[in-house]
């Protein structure tokens, strides 16, 4: 979305000790497909602290609806991803940062919610060299109204080929999908909602 605006795009990945790291080597594979300028992979371990399921191996994934804020949910992650996202930006000189976060099927966590995002714009206005100096940055979050079909249905019409990339929380190293976990209930209900054909490899089918 941020290419057809005209953007040449630079793509970050955090590396935070993911159980699911295998989708970091998907985002290489998207980040080339889609003609990313560059795309750099941060490494900063949050396992040291945990808290969440994706990042303590003695929490389990779970395999059915959560209700509140889910276990999978990593101690202000988008927060950090946005931090690192915005000292490259400034580095670059860019004033435009595109997360995807999406606060119709993930309303349970906190930072994907647009107040979340509005609040995080206001403060790196107030926090960089860049703004003071009047070169204003902005947020973009053009999937958080979405529901999982619309945006599969527009990275559909973009181009985008879903089968290089990786939702599942517990992925084996082929990149196979396990098909009970949150990610993956809401990934297939997406594509079927949208009535395009699931492309992704599922380990227990």
């Amino acid at each position: 979305m941020a290419r057809r605006e005209g953007y040449r795009c630079h793509a970050l990945s955090l590396d935070y000790g993911q159980r699911h790291r295998v989708e970091l080597d998907a985002a290489v594979r998207v980040a080339s497909a889609l003609g990313a300028v560059a795309h750099k992979t941060v490494k900063l371990d949050l396992t040291v602290f945990g808290g969440s399921a994706l990042t303590d191996e003695t929490m389990a994934v779970p395999e059915a609806a959560s209700n509140g804020i889910p276990v999978t949910y990593v101690p202000a992650r988008n927060t950090i991803m946005l931090s690192i996202a915005l000292a490259w930006a400034e580095v670059l000189e860019a004033q435009d940062i595109y997360i995807g976060v999406n606060a119709v099927d993930y309303s349970g966590y906190p930072d994907c919610r647009p107040e979340y995002i509005r609040a995080y714009e206001l403060m790196a206005n107030l926090a960089t060299k860049a703004a003071v100096e009047g070169r204003k940055l902005r947020i973009h979050s053009p999937l958080i109204d979405l529901t999982k079909a619309r945006i599969i249905g527009l990275g559909t019409d973009l181009g985008v080929d879903y089968s290089l990339t990786v939702s599942c929380y517990q992925a084996d190293v082929e990149g196979r999908a396990c098909g009970r976990c949150d990610s993956c209930r809401l990934r297939r209900e997406g594509f079927a909602s949208a009535g395009i054909a699931d492309p992704t490899r599922y380990f227990q089918d």
